[in-house]
């Protein structure tokens, strides 16, 4: 694991010192791996084993708000991400609130291992195609408020309406999630954070064997 007095000083210009990732002691146990502007982190309150989060050291609201130059190394560590989740579980999707229902106000992007998506424009007009990064800074500039549905293949930007909310979380993310767990209903964050303490661990010392059988 990278040293944090090694992160540059270019790194550290945008904080927030109210800001829970932006408070590294805050989720220092977590932290799996970094690299120069990003870190991979165990969720603390996960909805399944395998949890992870991949964070932008520096403090931006959401994906749509980090700079093309870091384009390249999130696709490299997405990449590694997805390495890991098909050595050890099953593909990954991600998932962004984008600002839109995000309860910290710092860019995370959710890895699930619950793919590939079945997704497909399932009804017209809900959800734009993206494929590639760009797009979603587009539509955050033009547009604002999003949330992101994608896996290795394709990736979806939506509004932030309830509706299609409501459907994706309903139709799409719950139920893939529901599989691949224990639990087959709602748990508060507060009982995730309890009950997810083996899973933590457990995703953790995977991740240690991956990295040490590259």
């Amino acid at each position: 694991m990278q040293d944090e007095s090694s992160v540059s000083i270019k790194t550290m210009e945008k904080f927030n010192s109210e800001c829970p990732f932006c408070q590294v002691n805050a989720i220092a146990q977590l932290v799996m791996k970094q690299t120069p502007n990003f870190r991979l982190v165990a969720d603390h309150a996960p909805l399944i084993e395998g949890h992870l989060l991949i964070i932008p050291k520096q403090h931006y609201t959401c994906y749509g708000d980090v700079p093309a130059a870091l384009d390249d190394e999130l696709f490299e560590i997405k990449q590694e991400v997805e390495r890991f989740f098909k050595l050890t579980y099953v593909n990954p999707v991600y998932w962004e609130h984008g600002i839109f229902h995000q309860t910290v106000f710092h860019a995370h992007l959710h890895c699930f291992p619950i793919g590939p998506l079945t997704y497909a424009n399932k009804q017209p007009g809900r959800g734009q195609l993206v494929d590639r990064q760009e797009k979603i800074r587009d539509w955050h500039q033009e547009k604002g408020e999003y949330f992101y549905l994608g896996d290795s293949q394709h990736g979806w930007i939506f509004p932030p309406e309830a509706d299609d909310y409501n459907f994706i979380v309903k139709n799409e993310l719950g139920p893939m999630v529901t599989a691949h767990s224990t639990y087959k209903q709602w748990r508060l964050s507060q009982e995730r954070q309890i009950e997810g303490k083996p899973l933590i661990a457990s995703v953790m010392h995977k991740w240690q064997e991956f990295q040490q059988n590259r």
